[in-house]
């Protein structure tokens, strides 16, 4: 494998399998560059973790990902399991796509393809950008625990093809099994938290479910998570925060609690739900969170 080969993942069922229809024109504009490839599809949950990881383990230094925001999960992983380094590019072809707009990345996949095959032609450096640790896995874009991540595991079984419109009809979904979650224990330098709670987030960049800017003020450069908590609400209070949700003014609210972070613990009562990059997790009651400064290189 030659040291300046880029290594192409693709997740064709991606963004409802609009990836897989796109592969044969993303793999034309980057090669249009004169870029050397080798294409790697994806054909199973955790596929393009274990080939990145594989590559990475075996020299490869650049990679790039076309899919959406858990097939970034499974690169971010792949790379950091590696006691490697490579550096990631990405190409949106998912349903949210929430990294690519941490990042600054263009959302249309065609654009952001194009100025990706410049960059990677032009063999510009790398920029380095935060991610996060959550017990012994990686997320790139944010974290949580609590109802999102309940609302999470009810979007994957959504099949409709209607865009980022499955993670509203999620919610409504999710709310008719219930909105509290078991009573936690968070501890932080200089913040703790002890009782029950709606959801909470630990955001490295301000989007989640692609439509709700649940921490406008996270960064994924500035060294730290943004947490954000909502106490027990109602179902109708629910509906009523939507729309500051989604237009990221909710941290005034009575119900919210908002700070950076770099590191905390959380302990529940009962093993609950959390979520990784949109990607549901196994049921847990213990949690180790941290971010992990310019840990990633972003082409």
């Amino acid at each position: 494998m030659a040291a300046d080969t880029i290594q192409l993942f693709l997740n064709p069922t991606a963004g409802r399998g609009r990836a897989g229809r796109r592969q044969t024109r993303i793999v034309e504009l980057l090669q249009q560059k004169g870029l050397e490839l080798e294409l790697h599809a994806s054909d199973a949950a955790g596929d393009i973790e274990s080939q990145i990881k594989r590559h990475v383990d075996a020299g490869a230094s650049r990679v790039v990902v076309a899919g959406g925001d858990g097939s970034v999960h499974e690169a971010v992983n792949g790379i950091l399991q590696s006691d490697n380094k490579a550096a990631l590019g990405v190409i949106p072809t998912g349903t949210g796509n929430d990294f690519v707009k941490a990042c600054s990345i263009p959302q249309n996949w065609e654009h952001a393809t194009q100025l990706l095959a410049d960059r990677l032609a032009a063999d510009e450096a790398p920029r380095q950008i935060d991610a996060g640790r959550f017990n012994d896995r990686f997320f790139a874009n944010g974290a949580g625990i609590g109802f999102d991540a309940k609302v999470t595991r009810v979007a994957k079984s959504i099949r409709l093809p209607i865009g980022d419109l499955v993670y509203l009809l999620a919610i409504f979904k999710t709310m008719v099994g219930g909105i509290v979650s078991p009573s936690v224990q968070i501890a932080a330098d200089g913040f703790s938290w002890n009782g029950p709670l709606t959801l909470a987030a630990f955001c490295n960049g301000p989007w989640v479910g692609g439509m709700f800017h649940i921490a406008p003020t996270a960064s994924n450069s500035d060294g730290s998570l943004e947490l954000v908590i909502a106490k027990p609400v109602t179902r109708r209070r629910i509906l009523t925060l939507l729309p500051k949700l989604m237009g990221g003014e909710h941290l005034a609210e009575e119900e919210i609690v908002h700070r950076p972070l770099t590191s905390l613990t959380i302990k529940a009562d009962a093993p609950i739900p959390s979520q990784l990059d949109g990607e549901a997790q196994p049921l847990q009651t213990d949690f180790a969170i941290s971010v992990l400064p310019g840990v990633l290189s972003l082409l």
